[in-house]
Parts: structure tokens; sequence; C-alpha cells
């Protein structure tokens, strides 16, 4: 790992940047907010919510056409469009005086902030690298994790000196400032193949157009597998707090098991770039939901305080372990010739996950059932498609096999 970042540092360092930065339009930024946003525009819970899911759902339909620059211009090119665009969204929830441009807001972040600079970073990872494609993607959703650990302890020591809209102001000052001079010059080139590179463990015969990518069965059994983290993850931390009255728990018993996820999500994110590398990513896909559905049982039924610790270790090896695969497994299959236009309609969809999830099991709760149930039900969902994705997996590498052979 070390010889390959050495060799490799500009491209590795400025797709990190870019999921690093990518934080701004990332819930768990945005919702450092929430408290101020709602008390100054007068907006309760619910409201707030539905604000927020509209904008998502807006964001998740917009990213397909925006997605697919990635496959017309340089990846520089399209940073260089990308970054300004965030940094406008954040100065204008700096400077939002009303509803409407609150929603526009957040819907530039998260299309631009959540959507299109991950996007963009794991799109040039799969389409530079081959047969260490593993390596360079588990390094590069590092800087999520590393958003996730600074952005939220600088922000709010901004806020509260500066003023939350301040401080959405100096984010937006960071970002024109030292983000996108650094991503200009560090993917100022573009890597090519080089002749050292070693081979892949396993080749795709030929690059799938977008069109062709959604009329294959199998695009939409990977898509089981592929949506499940995302929702999952998002509607048990929506409702953390309803969990926690319901097995009388500290409320903040499940933060302090937060450190608990993100030191296994990172890990697991470089464990499973080495073993996609080493196997291929179409071989590991049956085994990336096997701790999600476990940790929903233990959650479901293990009524203790060390569930929850228990639930966010294995958590963080699915979050990690898909993190890297998904960034890894599209261009094995389908190539990489029109690889943005394919990972911005998936990313689509699980963004779209993300924000119907929540209400989707608020108000299953509000019809009375039962929300451990709810959780089982996830649990119990991920093993099958585990068993899914098995048959998947084998299938499309005797599919690629054929196609590699002129079978």
């Amino acid at each position: 790992m070390l010889r390959f970042l050495l060799e490799n540092p500009r491209w590795v360092f400025g797709g990190f940047l870019l999921t690093f930065c990518s934080s701004f339009g990332q819930t768990f930024f945005i919702s450092l907010s929430a408290g101020d946003i709602r008390q100054e525009f007068g907006l309760s819970h619910g409201a707030w919510g539905a604000l927020y899911m509209l904008a998502t759902i807006g964001s998740a339909l917009s990213l397909p056409k925006f997605g697919q620059i990635v496959d017309k211009r340089s990846v520089q090119s399209v940073s260089l469009l990308t970054i300004p665009v965030l940094a406008v969204a954040a100065a204008a929830m700096a400077f939002a005086q009303n509803v409407a441009m609150l929603l526009l807001a957040i819907y530039l972040l998260r299309l631009f902030g959540q959507g299109m600079m991950t996007h963009i970073a794991l799109t040039a990872m799969g389409r530079w690298f081959s047969a260490q494609r593993g390596k360079a993607v588990s390094l590069v959703v590092l800087g999520q994790n590393a958003g996730e650990a600074l952005f939220p302890l600088a922000f709010v020591s901004g806020a509260a000196i500066l003023g939350w809209r301040n401080a959405w102001l100096a984010g937006a000052a960071l970002l024109v400032l030292l983000a996108l001079p650094a991503v200009a010059g560090l993917l100022a080139v573009e890597r090519a193949p080089r002749s050292s590179d070693p081979r892949p463990k396993q080749e795709g015969g030929r690059d799938w157009t977008r069109a062709e990518v959604l009329r294959d069965g199998a695009f939409y059994l990977l898509l089981l597998g592929v949506l499940a983290p995302p929702f999952i993850g998002t509607v048990v931390f929506f409702h953390q707090i309803y969990l926690a009255e319901l097995r009388g728990w500290p409320v903040g018993l499940i933060a302090t098991a937060f450190p608990v996820m993100a030191v296994l999500t990172a890990s697991f994110a470089l464990i499973s770039g080495q073993l996609i590398d080493r196997y291929s990513a179409v071989s590991l896909l049956p085994s990336f939901l096997l701790p999600l559905g476990l940790a929903c049982l233990v959650i479901a039924f293990v009524p203790d305080r060390w569930a929850v610790f228990a639930f966010m270790a294995l958590l963080g090896m699915s979050w990690g372990f898909s993190s890297t695969l998904f960034g890894a497994v599209w261009p094995e299959i389908y190539g990489i010739r029109h690889l943005g236009a394919i990972r911005s309609s998936i990313v689509a969809v699980m963004v779209l996950a993300t924000a119907l999830g929540p209400g989707l099991t608020g108000a299953l709760i509000d019809l009375g059932v039962s929300y451990p149930a709810q959780i089982a039900v996830m649990g119990l969902y991920c093993l099958v498609v585990s068993g899914v994705l098995l048959v998947a997996s084998r299938r499309i590498r005797t599919r690629l096999a054929l196609a590699t052979t002129g079978g």
C-alpha cells in the first residue's frame, strides 16, 4: 500500500481531497446547523425533514444529467466547475433569508457535495487504475472518514465564535482558497496506464453504455445489495433517539459508539481494497452485506447496552467494505468509457434511498409497526440478498470470462 501511494501521490491525494470536501454536502455536516435553521426559519422537525428530503430527492434526480460530464471532460476541468458551485452553495447557506433560498442552497450542497465531489473522485479512480483499483478507491474514500472526524468539531467551534452563518461562509472561503487550487494542481495531469502496472484479476470484455446497463438484469440484482447499506444506516441514525427511548438507553449512548464505527469503517475500507486487488470485486460481492445483516439482528433483538457497540462495529465493517467495493465493481463489470454516466445513475438511486428511508420507516412507526421488527426485517433482507449476490457474482464472472476469451 505504501509503495502504491508513493508511486501515485498526486492522483490519490487529489481524490482524497475531493471526498474530504464532499463533507459540505453530507447529512452529518448540514445537520450541525439544523437547530439554528429551525429556530430562525420557524420550521418544525417535520417541516425541516420534509424540506431536506425534497432537496435530496431533487439532487438525486439531477445527478444522472450532471454526472455524465465526467465522461466528456477531464477530471480537473470538472473539479474546477464543481468546487466553485459547492462554495456558492455554502455561501448561500450563510445568506439565506427565506425557505426558498434555503431549499436551493441545500439542493446545491447535496448535488455538488455529496453527489458530484464523491462521484468525480471514484469515477477517476475507476478509470485510472485497473489491477490496483481497490487500493486507490480504499485510500480515496478515507477522505470522507477524515471529514467526519474533523469537520464537526471545527464547525461547532467556528459557529460558537462567529455564528453559524459565518461558519458556512468560512467553509465557502476554504473551498475556494485552499481546496480549489490544491485539487487543480494535483489533478492537472490525467493518469495513464503504465507498463509496470500489474494485470487485473478480472477484466471486462467491453465498455457498456448506460442504456445497455439499464437493460442488464444482473445490474438490478446488484442494486438489491448496493442500496442496503445507505438505506439501513440512514434509517437507524435518523431514528436513533426513538430507538434509545424504546430500549431505555441514555440518549447519548449511541453517539458514544460512533468512534467504534469510524475506526472499523476506515480499517475495512483499506482491507477490502487489498482483497479486491487480490480476488476481484465481483468475487467479493456476496460477503459485504453479512456483517450488516448480523448488525441489524443484534440491535433488533438484544436490549442490552453492548448491542449498540456491536451494531456500530458490524456496521463499520460493512460500510468500509462497501465503500471501496462500490468504487471498484462497476468499472470491473461494465468498463470505463461510460463510467461517469453509469455511476451517476447508481449514486442517484443510492441518494434517493437515503431520502426515502426515514420517511417510509417513520410512516410505519406511526401505523404501529414495531421499529425493532422493521430492523430485524432489514437484517433478514441482507442475508437473503447475500445469497442472491452469490448467484449473480458467479454468472457475472462467467460472462466476463467469456467476453475476455471471445466466447
